[in-house]
């Protein structure tokens, strides 16, 4: 039987970073405010001239280095994105071209906003399982800056934009044990974009198609669902939650993060905790999280993982990992 195993990972945050201060000039909120409220201290914002593909490349390239791979060993190319650069062709397609890849491999999209790159990564999971691939590229890669109301403090202090990135491998021994995914379409208007291409196009066309949040409800059913999906992990693996050497959870919210762990008994020193340096940057979060703690040594190869994210839909998914 074949399992995926990460061989690499990588990720990219824009130069411009947003400070906390600057926000004072731009919205009534206070540093002290935010950071209580979220953990966040500052965020990325991606240039004009940056767009989804530019962030998703870099992070690409960086892990490609870190899995000492060339693009064309590559047979799928999957990316966890809500800002695409256009309606189509996918993200996915134009970093297959950027990156040289022209050996009709497939390359697509997935969008489950902050829980996207669970999404992609269960896809590519099974994919390797089945045998219909043996290197893929997973990506979250974000510009979550382009969809916020700057005068709107519930949302514009929390999202920043970034890109993470990990390779998958066929291995004989597990990697990923077991994802698991899942939606609840009913609270849509609690936490999403009402407008797009065939709903409220002119809106979109005056640019004002902003995220809108209803924040105190949202957080409940986070803390909610990724107990729930963290312990279904558990339960699938038979392994006891003292086994997790790293929780890697979606970077939203400092209060969603510890709220997880208290649930789960977990010590934050177990907790890889990046949201005050980029805020949240959605299905970028997880793999920008993981990629900063393996490349700092606290990931070690062997250490047993547990990934889960909590998003728009509602979306939610956790992966059980052995790096």
């Amino acid at each position: 039987m074949k399992y995926s195993r990460i061989r690499g990972t990588g990720s990219y945050l824009p130069e411009r970073v947003l400070h906390n201060s600057e926000l004072e000039q731009l919205i009534d909120t206070t540093d002290e405010w935010i950071r209580e409220r979220t953990g966040i201290c500052q965020r990325h914002i991606a240039a004009e001239s940056e767009t989804t593909l530019d962030l998703a490349e870099a992070a690409a390239r960086n892990a490609l280095d870190a899995a000492d791979m060339q693009p064309s060993d590559l047979d799928l190319i999957i990316i966890a994105t809500t800002t695409p650069d256009c309606v189509f062709p996918s993200v996915a397609c134009l970093l297959q071209k950027r990156l040289g890849v022209t050996n009709g491999s497939p390359a697509f999209d997935v969008q489950a906003v902050c829980a996207g790159f669970a999404y992609a990564l269960g896809i590519a999971d099974n994919f390797i399982r089945g045998n219909s691939a043996s290197s893929v590229l997973v990506i979250g890669a974000e510009t979550f800056s382009r969809i916020l109301n700057w005068e709107d403090r519930n949302t514009c202090v929390l999202f920043g934009d970034g890109a993470g990135a990990v390779i998958l491998g066929a291995s004989d021994e597990p990697g990923i044990h077991s994802t698991h995914l899942h939606a609840d379409g009913r609270y849509e208007e609690l936490l999403h974009v009402p407008h797009g291409v065939s709903r409220g196009y002119d809106v979109m066309q005056q640019q004002k198609a902003f995220v809108e949040m209803r924040g105190n409800e949202v957080f409940r059913m986070a803390v909610s669902k990724l107990h729930e999906v963290v312990e279904e992990a558990l339960v699938a693996n038979s392994i006891d939650k003292s086994e997790i050497d790293w929780l890697v959870p979606h970077q939203a919210n400092i209060r969603i993060i510890q709220a997880t762990a208290r649930k789960l008994r977990m010590s934050m020193d177990k907790v890889v905790l990046t949201v005050q340096d980029h805020g949240n940057t959605s299905a970028a979060s997880i793999p920008l999280a993981l990629d900063t703690a393996v490349r700092d040594g606290r990931i070690k190869r062997g250490d047993k993982l547990l990934l889960e994210g909590f998003g728009g839909g509602f979306a939610w998914g956790a992966a059980l990992v052995t790096y």
